[in-house]
């Protein structure tokens, strides 16, 4: 995963803290220009802890976040979202009394460039068919797939340069699951944005991404491109169902002896 030029973000031993417990640190991750990055692993393992970090939700305790080789560990939330870094949360997040399309037009608040603006929402209409629809009614009576689409959609109609995707195929079936992931592709290449997505359907998330972090109990226990880390032992017994055990570590036991990662 080396970049022939400086990465689009760069994560160096980034630590944050909730109160008294440290909910990762020493995380390094790189994300290249146009690259899809997935972030891999069970609940609590500090995935959505990293996003938030980085979109400026979250300060850090310590630890460097660098956007274009510029510092914005600490940055308030509206300041890094302007720099390009959008953020589409966990569970949607839209403004269910809003119609489809002024969720839409939310994203784009901060434009002044009307006709892109159209031409961007004719594309995400073409890109989701059943957001135009439905594009006068309240997002808020939408499926959880559709108000995924709509989240995502208008994450984009900021102009993102880095789009930041926390769990996009939470509460989803695994059709719609690979529909997200496919259209998730067309953006990158569409729109040349890079993707971080954090996402604990494995098989899904390495199959559509470039480059993959495994993360476990607040730490980077696996980095390398997608296609091999699904070749990879650990990985395909832990993570793509072939064996009983949870996570590369497998038991506590086994990550308090710090076993080496193959």
């Amino acid at each position: 995963m080396q970049a022939t030029r400086p990465p689009l973000l760069e994560v160096r031993n980034l630590e944050t803290w909730y109160g008294p417990v440290a909910a990762m640190s020493g995380i390094n991750i790189v994300v290249s220009n146009a690259r899809i990055v997935a972030v891999l692993g069970a609940n609590g393992a500090g995935k959505s802890t990293l996003l938030n970090t980085v979109a400026g939700v979250i300060d850090p305790f310590k630890g460097q976040v660098l956007f274009k080789q510029q510092e914005i560990q600490g940055h308030d939330a509206d300041a890094i979202s302007r720099l390009g870094l959008k953020l589409v949360p966990e569970g949607r997040q839209v403004f269910p009394f809003l119609s489809v399309v002024d969720n839409l037009s939310m994203g784009a608040y901060a434009r002044s460039d009307k006709d892109a603006v159209a031409k961007d929402l004719d594309r995400i209409y073409q890109w989701f068919p059943r957001l135009k629809e439905r594009e006068h009614q309240h997002a808020g009576l939408l499926s959880g797939g559709e108000q995924q689409m709509l989240a995502i959609g208008r994450a984009v109609m900021g102009q993102p340069k880095l789009l930041m995707l926390d769990e996009p195929s939470l509460g989803l079936s695994p059709l719609l699951t690979k529909e997200i992931f496919v259209i998730v592709q067309r953006i990158r290449d569409e729109t040349g944005a890079a993707i971080l997505v954090v996402e604990q359907n494995a098989a899904v998330a390495l199959s559509h991404a470039d480059d993959g972090y495994i993360m476990e109990l607040g730490r980077v226990v696996a980095a390398d491109t997608c296609v091999a880390l699904a070749q990879k032992t650990d990985v395909r017994d832990a993570y793509l169902g072939l064996s009983q055990t949870h996570g590369l570590s497998g038991t506590a036991k086994r990550w308090s002896q710090r076993k080496t990662w193959r």
